[in-house]
């Protein structure tokens, strides 16, 4: 009897339109001191927020200067912290200035969140709460692993390990992302409703359904990280790969970017990088295959290859490059017009181009000096023979 008497007088909970309803009312209703009070206050928890707002901004500036690394080829300037974050936490302090603006006012939150409308807010609110925490979490988690590499890669002994360091850099990092978002969507599921362990299970078995189905793109992953491991090639290096060359660019999860001398952008994936040649790694030789005429004095052509090695291994602009003396290797082929001389000098990777074409202007002007030619291409003209009388 009391249970029927406690349903027949409980109020229902009164529905968000007639709760708005009840808010203009009560506005409608007061009068003009509760005005002013309540106006003021709001704009001192405006004030207060935006303080916050600016405050929050001047620590992850602060924070910048003194813990992000450089940005690659601006050594002034810094890659920011937290700015995906400071954009949630702005909206974050906004919409909590306007609940508390709201309340001052005479919005009643407690009657509206015994309702659905509550329910699903709270909800709301949960996701919103794992979204800025994931946001966080991932720039904190870049941020570490680039001040980590960053250092390590500074204190190396040589500069081949620090490049393959900054090249394994971006790989964790997309790593620990990928990780922080699939785990931040499981927990948004589940404030959802969803039932976070048959979904893990199925999704195990998609998950290797997807691994038979995209073999390639797990090769490619997987190619990748043994490239970086082994020291194959880094960041930074100039590689031939199939028929295209250029300066490795970027190294990401699945794919190697090679940018060539004419600033083309070719990019590969692992899988199909299946011989790579890399053109810089420990050190290099400049090699030269020079051309003679056949009526040239060869060993005149000799000396003067030798010479000019010796005199461009102690030009000041040059011998920081250099790391051996000019190897003359002499003659390599007797060819149809021209005879072939070979020579090589042994530089530090990526220095022997800039050595080779100064290298071959000098030769060109001792061979002029020493009277040695180089062949080219001749027409002849041979008058026919005059008729017989």
């Amino acid at each position: 009897m009391s249970l029927f008497a406690f349903t027949a007088t409980a109020e229902p909970t009164p529905t968000l339109i007639e709760q708005l309803q009840s808010f203009i009312t009560g506005l409608m209703t007061l009068d003009p001191e509760q005005a002013a009070i309540r106006g003021g206050l709001s704009v001192l928890v405006f004030v207060g927020a935006a303080l916050m707002m600016w405050g929050l901004r001047l620590l992850l500036k602060a924070a910048t200067d003194r813990l992000a690394p450089a940005a690659d080829g601006a050594p002034r300037k810094r890659l920011p912290i937290g700015r995906w974050t400071l954009r949630i936490a702005r909206i974050a302090i906004f919409v909590t200035a306007l609940l508390v603006i709201l309340r001052l006012w005479g919005f009643d939150f407690e009657q509206l969140s015994e309702g659905p409308v509550g329910a699903v807010l709270g909800i709301a609110g949960r996701i919103a709460l794992i979204i800025v925490l994931s946001l966080a979490a991932i720039e904190i988690s870049q941020l570490a692993i680039r001040q980590v590499f960053s250092r390590v890669a500074n204190r190396a002994r040589n500069g081949r390990r620090a490049s393959q360091l900054r090249t394994l850099a971006p790989v964790l990092t997309g790593v620990s992302t990928t990780a922080l978002v699939i785990a931040a969507t499981m927990m948004s599921l589940a404030e959802v409703g969803v039932e976070i362990g048959p979904l893990l299970a199925g999704a195990g078995i998609v998950g290797l359904a997807i691994g038979f189905g995209a073999q390639t793109i797990v090769k490619d992953f997987l190619t990748g990280v043994f490239l970086i491991i082994e020291d194959a090639v880094s960041v930074g290096d100039v590689v031939m790969i199939q028929d295209f060359g250029g300066v490795v660019e970027e190294m990401s999860i699945r794919t190697i970017k090679l940018r060539d001398f004419d600033g083309t952008l070719h990019i590969f994936p692992y899988s199909e990088a299946q011989v790579i040649h890399n053109r810089t790694k420990g050190f290099a030789f400049a090699v030269f295959d020079l051309s003679i005429d056949y009526r040239s004095d060869i060993s005149a052509a000799l000396r003067v290859m030798k010479s000019v090695g010796d005199e461009l291994r102690q030009d000041e602009a040059f011998r920081g490059f250099i790391l051996d003396e000019i190897e003359v290797v002499g003659v390599d082929q007797l060819a149809d017009s021209a005879v072939m001389l070979k020579a090589r000098l042994k530089t530090l990777p990526g220095k022997q181009w800039s050595v080779k074409r100064e290298y071959l202007h000098r030769v060109k002007l001792g061979f002029e000096q020493a009277g040695v030619e180089i062949p080219y291409p001749h027409l002849k003209l041979v008058a026919p023979d005059a008729p017989s009388a």
